[in-house]
This record gives C-alpha cells, sequence and structure tokens, in this order.
C-alpha cells in the first residue's frame, strides 16, 4: 500500500487462481488446443456489444492486426492524434504506412473531427480515433466524417473498456476496435491485447493473420496468407476472464471518485482537469488526467517527482510521438517537426504540461481522493 494507502494495482482474488488451476489442468495450454481463449473472446465481445473477437498477444500487435485487416499496407497513410502512446503510429509504420499525426480536442484530448478532416488525402486508408484516458472520442462526428470520405475507423480502445458514448458501447459503431492488457490497464494479464469485429469476415481474416496464416483446423501447413504468431495463451486468458467479472464494479467505483476528483482539481490554482463530453454516458477513466499551463517542462517534470515521493501514483503525460525518435525512424511524412508542431498546438501544450494519475486513484475512498487533491494543492503551490 501507498502511504496514502491506496489500492494496489494489478487486484486479483480467488477467481484468478480459479482460472490459471482450470487452464492448467485442461491439459493443453496453448490456444488452439484448449478453451480459455475461445470463451473470453466470447465473453469480451459480448460485453461490448461486439460480433466477435480476437485474443492477441499484445495492445500493439492487435492494432497492427487490425490495420492488416483494413489493407493498409506500404504508402497508405493513416490519420493518428498527435498525442497518443507511440504504438498507435508505430502500428502503421511498421506495415509501412505513413503515420499522419493531427491535433487533439483541448478538453477532451481525443482526436479532432476538423483536423482530422483537413489531414484526409487520396492515400489515406485509415482514421484512428484514441479513446484517451477511456472517454471516447466524438464518435458521432468522426463516423460521419468515415462515412463521407469512405475512410473507415479502427477505434484505439486501449484505454476504453467498458466505454459508452450516447449508449453505445465500443463495438457497436461498425468499426474494428483494439485492446490492451497490459500491465497498467483497466483489466489486465500483465500483457494481451484483443480485437472486436462488426463481421464474420474480417474476424476470419484477422485469426488467419494472427495465427501465420494457418486455418484452425488445417494439418498440412496451408498458410493461406502472412501472418505472425500473436496467439494469446491460456493462462493469460483465464486471468482475463477473471478481470472482465469485476470490471463493472470497479467502472461503477470509478465513475463515483472521478467528478469529485476533478472538482477538487479544478479548484486548485493553475489547474486545469482534463474535460468530459456530455456524450460520453460512461467513462472507464484509465487515467485521471489534468494540466498545470503555468509550470511547463523541468517544473511539470519536478512537480510528477514531488507528487510520487507523496505517494500519489503520477507520471507526465505522453509526449507529441512527433517528438520522439521512434517516429522518424520509418513511415514519418513529409515534414519537419516544427511543422508538425504547428499544425498541432493542443498537443505540443499538453506534452509540455499535463500529468496523469493512475486509475487505482480513483478506486480508493472518497477521503482518499481528497487527500490526493490536498497533495496535489500543496505541491502545485511550492512549485
Amino acid at each position: 500500500m501507498s502511504d496514502i494507502g491506496l489500492p494496489e494495482w494489478p487486484q486479483y482474488d480467488e477467481r484468478e487462481r480459479a482460472g490459471l488451476i482450470r487452464a492448467l489442468e485442461q491439459g493443453q495450454w496453448w490456444r488452439l488446443g484448449g478453451g480459455e481463449v475461445d470463451a473470453f473472446e466470447r465473453e469480451f465481445a459480448e460485453y461490448h456489444g461486439a460480433e466477435h473477437a480476437l485474443a492477441v498477444t499484445n495492445g500493439t500487435h492487435a492494432l497492427e492486426l487490425a490495420l492488416q485487416v483494413l489493407g493498409v499496407g506500404p504508402g497508405d497513410e493513416v490519420v493518428v492524434p498527435a498525442f497518443t502512446f507511440i504504438s498507435s503510429s508505430q502500428a502503421a509504420q511498421r506495415l509501412g504506412a505513413v503515420a499522419v499525426p493531427v491535433d487533439i480536442d483541448p478538453e477532451t484530448y481525443c482526436l479532432d473531427v476538423a483536423a482530422t478532416e483537413a489531414a484526409i488525402g487520396p492515400r489515406t486508408k485509415a482514421i484512428m480515433p484514441v479513446h484517451m484516458a477511456g472517454q471516447l472520442a466524438d464518435m458521432d462526428g468522426l463516423g460521419k466524417l468515415s462515412d463521407a470520405s469512405g475512410v473507415p475507423l479502427i477505434q484505439d480502445a486501449a484505454h476504453a473498456h467498458g466505454a459508452r458514448w450516447n449508449g453505445r458501447r465500443v463495438g457497436e459503431f461498425g468499426s474494428i476496435a483494439s485492446f490492451s492488457f497490459q500491465n497498467g490497464k483497466l483489466m489486465t494479464a500483465g500483457e494481451g491485447g484483443a480485437v472486436t469485429f462488426p463481421d464474420r469476415e474480417s474476424y476470419e481474416e484477422a485469426f488467419l493473420r494472427h495465427s501465420c496464416g494457418r486455418p484452425r483446423e488445417d494439418r498440412g501447413y496451408w498458410h493461406r496468407t502472412s501472418g505472425s504468431n500473436f496467439r494469446l495463451n491460456e493462462f493469460s486468458a483465464a486471468v482475463l476472464r477473471a478481470q472482465l467479472s469485476r470490471l463493472d464494479e470497479q467502472i461503477e467505483t470509478r465513475e463515483r471518485r472521478a467528478p469529485v476528483l476533478a472538482r477538487l482539481l479544478g479548484e486548485i490554482p493553475g489547474v486545469v482537469p482534463q474535460g468530459r463530453d456530455p456524450r460520453a454516458d460512461r467513462v472507464p477513466h484509465y487515467m485521471a488526467m489534468f494540466r498545470v499551463p503555468g509550470l511547463a517542462g523541468e517544473r511539470r517534470d519536478a512537480l510528477v517527482d514531488t507528487l510520487v515521493a507523496r505517494g500519489v501514483p503520477a507520471f507526465v503525460v505522453f509526449r507529441a510521438i512527433y517528438r520522439t525518435n521512434a517516429f522518424w525512424e520509418t513511415g514519418a511524412p513529409d515534414a519537419t517537426v516544427e511543422e508538425l508542431a504547428a499544425r498541432c498546438p493542443n498537443a505540443e501544450a499538453i506534452t509540455d504540461d499535463g500529468i496523469w494519475l493512475h486509475h487505482r486513484t480513483l478506486l480508493g475512498t472518497e477521503e482518499q481522493v481528497h487527500r490526493v487533491a490536498e497533495i496535489v494543492a500543496e505541491a502545485v503551490a511550492a512549485s
């Protein structure tokens, strides 16, 4: 436990233990011989309102596989938020595509619809909204843009397990979505990922590609398409089934605590919490995010160090993807860092002054949430 007494993460109980024993004793530990992965996929798809789900090795592979199913390849362009974890762009770049960063909404930190529309060109093959911190991007505006342009959406839902937008779940928008189960995520097996699909055809293609292009019942090594080994193992799936069983309860707790923390942070001079679109009627809150515009750069970094030293699980936010060396290795647009920065002022600003708190902050008591806000206020005043 931390000094504040916040819950630890990951959380587990007898459900995970029972699942691991169940996977162990079934005698087959890979997905093509056991039953845990298949069961988890059915449960996860149903939970998110999707026709099908495919469990994979991690969230980055989930994005890469989803892009492949959409036909993204060398020379194509994929629109991504400038402010996101690097996997969003790297998944496209590893397929030989060009990642085109666009700016974010200054309130929600999600993909800006107008900036996305301006970035669409003749080579654009996909638009990738990232549901930042668990709040769905503007799926109304992006859906209309996708319909008008003919460019499909692929949802990066790594932060959005269980999220809703005007009553619709991630799997109910008619687009492919990818999820992550990395150790810090809202449900976890240490690593892992999933892709949800709106139709059987795309699911079947993804299954082939995630299993080296080999059909499920193949005995003659008839690899029908290119692919890789992105298969999830049975032990991870057993853990994820248990994690999914408590997700609703955890989301309900975070939804009660998040408005309290946002209000308290908003009362601190110099602190600006992430906004919430009222159409996002269920947010699982992967992060509690806020900005400190007067404490940018090294002063922001020092503030995070102070919060961590006082028991608050705080982190600097992702930097704009074009401000990393990795972005420029392959598949970068024909533009300079300065040109991209000029197009993305909101991503630039949050890169310099953004902070996020791990979602276990919102699993504590209301008293603990008040204490977190007090520590933030004290640290900001002293910075």
